[in-house]
């Protein structure tokens, strides 16, 4: 049979700060082992130290110079597969100071924002850095991603995170990054040039529509994520009443895994279900708006109980019928 060792593959090059290696585990490197009940330990190799769980210990000297992807024996006797941890593994294992955006949001803002190699990204805010990651994989190394934190103590653990997933050099950080320090809706007016995306996790991003839309070039996307349908439907209706992106396009994902074991294929018992919803629009041409829908609203949806954004094509209700409120504005003293 012929030869399948992968110890003559050229590594990743550095520049392409990708956060993967290939080749044999060296120090300095992380690595995920996964006992036999699926328990999952990530560590960064040393050389000369061990690792200890409930089923014994393992040295590390053990693991570093070798292809992933073996079996390893404590000694007590517990099995581990390993192999260096991937980017979605990572980032649900990581250090967190705010909730992380989870794999399945994060792949779909990157294909459905279409983030792309050169790209000029703006996040709000950065958290713990899990979005960060993928965003900064997909514009590469000549893009550039800014993203704007509120909380020091939280940029301070993303930044920790990104540097340790794309194992950059002490004192370097991913030349693609730029973290600030910052509240967006009154740092992005003040941003040199426009951007091509726009991605919002935050908790009120619908006040920060107009100067998205100013920072935007015509094309550019803008991405919300937010967790719960009061605010899903408040930065739909404003971006739909703003006049200058296309229709917005809400939605969330859910991901069921499967038993599979001869006969017995059925759904399994554990699903990730909500997490956030997420929301896209495409900016339009300055001083162009998108075609009127030819599908009515429902009856009652814009009614005397709606208080939120109208969109223009929408009549406004009688002060009598709206409660004191027209247009979603209160007009009481």
């Amino acid at each position: 049979m012929p030869d399948s060792s992968t110890t003559n593959v050229p590594d990743v090059p550095a520049e392409a700060w990708s956060g993967v290696h290939r080749g044999p585990l060296r120090v300095g490197e992380w690595v995920r082992l996964t006992d036999q009940k699926g328990r999952r330990h990530n560590f960064e190799l040393t050389a000369g130290k061990r690792f200890f769980s409930n089923k014994g210990h393992l040295e590390h000297d053990e693991l570093i110079g070798r292809e992933e992807g073996f079996t390893v024996t404590s000694s007590a006797g517990g099995q581990y597969l390993v192999f260096r941890p991937l980017l979605s593994e990572f980032v649900v294992s990581m250090p967190r100071g705010a909730a992380v955006v989870y794999p399945k949001d994060a792949a779909q803002i990157v294909a459905l924002a279409d983030i792309f190699p050169g790209a000029r990204v703006v996040e709000a805010g950065a958290g713990s850095g899990a979005l960060t990651c993928s965003l900064l994989r997909a514009v590469g190394p000549w893009g550039r991603l800014t993203s704007y934190e509120l909380r020091e103590e939280f940029a301070e653990v993303a930044k920790r995170n990104v540097d340790q997933f794309f194992n950059a050099p002490e004192g370097a950080t991913h030349p693609a990054w730029d973290l600030r320090l910052g509240d967006l809706k009154v740092e992005l007016p003040a941003m040199d040039g426009q951007v091509d995306r726009v991605i919002l996790d935050m908790l009120d991003p619908w006040n920060c529509v107009d100067a998205v839309a100013e920072k935007l070039v015509p094309g550019g996307i803008v991405c919300a994520y937010v967790a719960t349908t009061t605010q899903l439907s408040r930065v739909v209706e404003t971006l739909r009443a703003h006049g200058g992106f296309t229709e917005p396009q809400p939605w969330e994902s859910m991901v069921r895994d499967w038993h599979v074991e001869g006969l017995a294929v059925r759904p399994g018992h554990k699903m990730i279900g909500h997490t956030a919803f997420l929301v896209t629009a495409r900016r339009m041409a300055p001083g162009e708006t998108p075609p009127r829908k030819t599908r009515r609203p429902a009856p009652g949806a814009y009614g005397p109980d709606y208080t939120g954004p109208r969109p223009a094509d929408i009549p406004p209700l009688p002060v009598e019928a709206g409660d004191g409120t027209e247009n979603g504005t209160n007009t009481e003293g």
